[in-house]
């Protein structure tokens, strides 16, 4: 794990959105298409919007979500809402993307359903990941309703899961999924998730996900 750091957030998002592209652009020189795997949350948006700034073969890119939660894409809680705003819009209107939630079933019948969409696409080409606290990415929290299955070698590509103490049921892509990303980059901000990420290379996976799917990734901190 390569831990690169920053001046402030800002240098940051500029760095990292500057490496996403290049990274797309190198993979759609040796492939038809690059599937792109991101974040909800409030963290990869300002990278969101440099990215999608930068002019390239952006149709033959597939965007994807880590996880989202099971509600429409109306829903504030929506984590396609943000990537639509945020990171499709500008030169990146023009890539593809692949929704995960679907009305009229519950989550576990639109995760096998998405999963199998999502067969075409893997291994993912570029993923770029956040962390809580807790020591969460993607949707794998610990102790979540569901862990054991998202975590397992066999599992799904994409996986039904239902974190501690939320009343929403989410899916999210599997830990071999994650794993098997051709290239890996961890976003995180300030002090508290630097000393967590440091605290997940001392614990088991099920107790910090963020361990598990890691690997040879690159990590991007600012304070």
């Amino acid at each position: 794990m390569n831990i690169v750091e920053y001046a402030d957030q800002e240098m940051l998002a500029m760095h990292v959105a500057d490496l996403l592209a290049s990274e797309l652009k190198k993979c759609l020189m040796q492939h038809d298409f690059a599937s792109f795997a991101v974040p909800g949350g409030a963290s990869p948006g300002p990278i969101f919007d440099i990215l999608s700034g930068i002019r390239f073969d952006w149709e033959h890119v597939h965007v994807m979500l880590t996880d989202e939660r099971w509600v429409p894409e109306e829903d504030p809680r929506s984590n396609t809402a943000l990537v639509r705003e945020r990171l499709l819009t500008g030169h990146a209107a023009d890539a593809k993307f692949i929704p995960f939630y679907a009305p009229n079933t519950n989550a576990v019948e639109g995760a096998k359903r998405a999963a199998r969409r999502l067969e075409g696409e893997l291994p993912i080409s570029l993923l770029l990941l956040g962390m809580g606290t807790d020591m969460h990415t993607a949707s794998l929290f610990p102790g979540a309703e569901g862990l054991e299955e998202a975590m397992a070698h066999h599992a799904p590509a994409l996986c039904r899961i239902k974190a501690p103490d939320q009343d929403i049921e989410r899916v999210t892509l599997s830990a071999e999924t994650l794993k098997g990303a051709m290239s890996t980059h961890l976003v995180i901000y300030g002090a508290e998730k630097r000393e967590a990420l440091e605290k997940a290379r001392r614990l088991r996976a099920r107790e910090a996900p963020i361990a598990a799917v890691l690997g040879s990734g690159t990590v991007h901190w600012a304070p």
